[in-house]
């Protein structure tokens, strides 16, 4: 089994705060989940959608996938992702998070080569961005085990595991204003968005 490959979009969620599903977020007039693809395929050979709205994917050449384990969060998607994947790791980026750093995914490829560890995830101080990360088929049984006490924390299953963690500091030299790591769960987080990237252009 290849070691890398393959890039799961995770587009679950109620998307209550944001009053819309967000799976339809649109950036000037393009589906951002359209664009998560594009920039994803220069990087992965396999591009993984979970959604629970198959019927937004009609058409798609990617392969779409839906939970396994129903209405846990999550980590049900992270799961779902997983089986579905036909490399070792695979890459998580969730449908709300407009800004991919291939640079970033590509120095996180290089630090797990030579690793064993079930994840690659990177720490903000004390907390952990649980997505623009990697987790490994290596996992599956733990996130079922995890899920059948109905713990749902991804950081409590993370925190049993071998994890590869990337600190702030080295982070941040790819990111200085931790844009990777942003995600749109509001009306007014999409615009403040909408003002920057129209203001650079």
């Amino acid at each position: 089994m290849k070691k890398f490959g393959t890039a799961v979009i995770l587009a679950g969620g109620k998307s209550t705060r944001m009053g819309f599903d967000k799976q339809l977020l649109k950036i000037n007039e393009r589906r951002l989940i359209d664009n998560l693809r594009r920039k994803l395929n220069k990087n992965f050979d396999e591009i993984i959608v979970v959604t629970n709205k198959s019927e937004y994917y009609l058409g798609f050449p990617d392969k779409i996938t839906k939970d396994i384990i129903i209405g846990k969060g999550p980590l049900s998607g992270i799961h779902a992702g997983l089986k579905a994947s036909s490399s070792q790791y695979a890459y998580f980026v969730a449908c709300d998070m407009p800004n991919i750093n291939l640079d970033y995914i590509e120095y996180m490829k290089e630090e797990l080569k030579e690793l064993k560890v079930k994840a690659c995830i990177t720490r903000f101080g004390e907390w952990i961005e649980p997505f623009n990360a990697f987790y490994s088929k290596g996992m599956i049984e733990n996130i079922e085990e995890h899920l059948s006490y109905n713990r749902r924390s991804v950081n409590s299953l993370l925190s049993k595991l071998s994890v590869y963690y990337i600190e702030e500091e080295k982070a941040r030299e790819f990111s200085p204003n931790w844009d990777m790591f942003l995600n749109l769960n509001t009306k007014e987080e999409l615009n403040d968005y909408l003002k920057i990237i129209n203001s650079q252009n």
